[in-house]
């Protein structure tokens, strides 16, 4: 067994308000940020690309609270389309808040990092649930649209 999963069954122990899928989502998400929507590249205006594409495995991509956020507003949809919303609500996350609890109990057990200028607060209120995850999906009455 490698020491990542161990380490999440830990936190869950420790803080079991997530389950162990909501930190192995999370982590997927922020794995989908960096390949898929490019979120967190370094800029290396100040380099050559050749000197820039040397340095590039020794700097780590890092994300915002709020980047981090939309990365898993995007993810989530992309895995579970109109029921994103309930599957959170099922692992207890309702808010945006509960993503920056999972990421902070990951930092604090040193899977994660976070840089000097995060803060936990970083994740409040990022977006309203309801808005993000529902709006998208209204299902409408076909035939009643088509009557009108």
């Amino acid at each position: 067994m490698s020491e990542e999963p161990f380490s999440l069954y830990q936190l869950v122990e420790s803080d079991p308000r997530y389950p162990i899928d909501a930190y192995m989502f999370v982590r997927e998400a922020l794995a989908y940020a960096a390949d898929s929507l490019e979120l967190g590249a370094q800029s290396f205006d100040s380099e050559t690309e050749y000197e820039a594409a040397a340095h590039a495995s020794q700097r780590e991509r890092h994300l915002t609270g709020q980047q981090l956020c939309e990365a898993i507003r995007q993810y989530s949809l992309s895995q579970f389309g109109y029921m994103a919303k309930i599957v959170l609500k099922n692992w207890g996350i309702n808010q945006t808040s509960a993503f920056g609890d999972i990421v902070y109990n990951m930092i604090d057990a040193g899977i994660m990092k976070k840089s000097s200028q995060d803060e936990r607060a970083h994740f409040d209120d990022v977006y309203e649930f309801d808005k993000v995850f529902q709006q998208s999906f209204d299902i409408c009455d076909s035939l009643a649209q088509r009557r009108t």
